[in-house]
């Protein structure tokens, strides 16, 4: 959910460098087929991420390494069209699990995107938070997008092994400041914490990754605002509409 259209000559992203290098002239020569047109723009996440992450790590060390390859991994998720595009992963080889359920292939994951791939839910109707089922890509960016006006900020807090098998502890954060679901915002942070596990190839590309979080610890904090009428839910989204798109699951 990140990246405001501008023209193909886009400012340098520390945390995501090959966007900005053979990929921008990629896409100006239309190889590549980006979701909204152009290359995002990461200004207003990163504005946040640096504001408010709790690790700084070390230029070229194993867990900066891997916090900018996540944090390009969700890049290519959130705005890229086709899987044949992605660096960061093996197309052939690449599943995502979450909490355990059966994995998704690139291709599934691209096509329902990253909130539904990392939100859908075993539990019973009456007791889901969210319904992926019911939500399209485009659906579930949008409700997100809303919620974190200024994005959704993603760190590494730990790496505690290296690859081929990279396993690490992450946060999730931003700013409850826009209507979700029909409840009003409370401008509170909301945040939750995971750990990960990643099968690389000799590439540094990704082939299995599993992800371990409690989704109750997110919805705590975007339930909490009060119910909000639809006029009033309608007007807020209508104020956002000017704001920097924002990515979904990040960073």
């Amino acid at each position: 959910m990140e990246g405001e259209k501008e023209s193909i000559k886009v400012a340098s992203d520390k945390y995501r460098k090959f966007l900005h290098e053979e990929q921008a002239a990629a896409a100006a020569a239309g190889s590549i087929q980006w979701r909204h047109g152009d290359p995002p723009i990461y200004d207003a996440v990163n504005n946040l991420f640096e504001q408010g992450r709790t690790k700084v790590w070390a230029e070229g060390s194993l867990e900066e390494t891997v916090q900018n390859a996540i944090k390009s991994w969700e890049m290519e998720l959130s705005h890229k069209t086709r899987v044949k595009d992605f660096r960061t992963i093996n197309p052939e080889k690449f599943k995502l699990f979450v909490n355990g359920r059966e994995g998704l292939s690139a291709e599934e994951t691209l096509k329902v995107g990253s909130y539904n791939a990392l939100l859908k839910s075993s539990m019973p109707e009456e007791f889901k938070y969210y319904k992926a089922d019911e939500e399209s890509f485009e659906s579930s960016h949008d409700a997100f997008r809303s919620a974190f006006p200024r994005g959704f900020a993603w760190e590494v807090i730990n790496v505690y092994t290296g690859p081929p098998v990279v396993t690490f502890k992450f946060r999730h954060w931003g700013f409850f400041e826009g209507p979700f679901k029909g409840h009003a915002p409370t401008r509170d942070m909301v945040q939750f914490y995971g750990l990960g596990i990643m099968k690389v190839d000799e590439s540094l590309r990704a082939e299995d990754v599993e992800i371990y979080y409690d989704p109750a610890e997110l919805f705590a904090g975007l339930l909490k605002g009060p119910p909000i009428s639809e006029p009033n839910i309608q007007q807020q989204e209508h104020s956002n509409d000017n704001t920097t798109t924002q990515c979904p699951y990040q960073n």
